[in-house]
């Protein structure tokens, strides 16, 4: 049974660590995440190339992506975060994705208006989702 979220504090933004321009959905993550051992897709929305919103996992239930932040946090993942060699950490959004990420980022501040939007980076020592989240989206 999946454990539900109490209280959000933060909206984590990630990336999928995926090369430049290389579509993924969220059936493909889920498959990785169940690999892992984990139940499901580990974050609760996940935006496609093309500007779309998937949902990876329902938004009350306790995400898997977080380290030590799962319990009160709400987990969104655009898909890229990689250079094409896909070693090499970038900014890969499209320009879809990055409109789509604001509406979902904006949309969930209305639902948890004193949860803090931080990127993964700001929790581990990672360089998801390689652009600094946090003062992107600090007027939120």
């Amino acid at each position: 049974m999946a454990k539900k979220i109490n209280q959000v504090n933060y909206i984590i933004v990630h990336c999928a660590a995926t090369p430049e321009g290389k579509a993924f959905t969220v059936k493909d993550i889920d498959k990785w995440h169940r690999a892992n051992g984990w139940r499901c897709c580990g974050y609760h929305y996940v935006v496609h190339l093309d500007g779309s919103v998937h949902v990876g996992r329902p938004e009350g239930e306790v995400g898997a992506h977080c380290y030590g932040k799962n319990s009160t946090s709400i987990g969104v993942c655009y898909v890229g975060g990689l250079a094409s060699d896909g070693k090499t950490p970038k900014d890969t959004r499209t320009p879809a994705q990055k409109a789509a990420l604001l509406r979902l980022l904006r949309d969930l501040k209305v639902r948890y208006p004193d949860a803090e939007i931080r990127g993964h980076r700001d929790f581990a020592k990672k360089a998801c989702p390689s652009f600094d989240a946090t003062q992107e989206y600090c007027d939120l």
